[in-house]
């Protein structure tokens, strides 16, 4: 793990706080325009998701019914309802994307594994890249338009943690906090993302970005600001 890695952990909440929490609940409203072009729009008009932080794994609650939820793995993704019955499930969820453009329309079950891993690679960064098969590389720092400079970081995901794509870019501020993750959505097929994190809350000693706006990025390295991807809000979050 780099320097700048261990730096940022600390600065989210440091390693042994994080590792005596078990879970994250946290309750959200999720919208942009991706949802609609899949067919889903206020899929996550207000919704609640659990992930564990010691292997991965997330519920979403409700899920298209208030008796439903999500059960997602890297290995299988399903919907469940209050009573246990697996109403959907797929092995192998990441092969259903194969072939898929941003205006593919999505099942259920696309949309319980995309933000079942989505929101656990989110909620555990950073904390997770001192987890086994993870690499950190520190990059030159930027200065941004605003005159901050953000230090870089480039993040390599072990081959078992499904997620957005094994390599990733994350920028700091000068306090340490998330400012910025960019990364390309394999299962989108749509190019690559700049996600941007706003108002940091400490939860339980946890630093926590309530706000999260995901734009398109261009081949440039612009950023098409009008366009609103994902917006994710936090109202609350609990570790247990």
């Amino acid at each position: 793990m780099s320097d700048l890695a261990a730096h940022v952990i600390d600065a989210h909440g440091g390693l042994d706080r994080y590792r005596r929490y078990e879970s994250a609940t946290v309750d959200f409203r999720s919208g942009g325009a991706l949802w609609a072009l899949k067919g889903w729009e206020g899929v996550f008009d207000r919704a609640t998701v659990r992930v564990d932080l010691r292997r991965q794994h997330a519920s979403h609650h409700p899920f298209t019914a208030p008796d439903l939820h999500t059960s997602f793995t890297a290995e299988r993704v399903a919907v469940v309802n209050d009573a246990g019955e697996v109403r959907a499930e797929r092995s192998a969820p990441r092969a259903a994307f194969e072939g898929h453009t941003l205006d593919t329309p999505w099942d259920e079950l696309h949309v319980a594994y995309f933000a079942g891993y989505a929101m656990w690679t989110y909620l555990t960064s950073p904390f997770s890249f001192a987890s086994p098969g993870f690499r950190t590389e520190e990059l030159a720092p930027i200065t941004t338009e605003e005159g901050e400079r953000w230090s870089r970081l480039k993040v390599t995901f072990p081959d078992d943690i499904a997620t957005h794509s094994r390599e990733q870019l994350f920028h700091f501020g000068e306090d340490g906090l998330l400012r910025r993750h960019d990364y390309t959505a394999e299962v989108l097929n749509a190019g690559p993302a700049a996600h941007f994190t706003f108002d940091h809350v400490s939860f339980g000693g946890i630093m926590v970005p309530t706000r999260r706006r995901v734009h398109p990025l261009n081949a440039d390295g612009t950023v098409s600001r009008d366009i609103e991807l994902v917006t994710i809000d936090i109202q609350d979050v609990t570790f247990a």
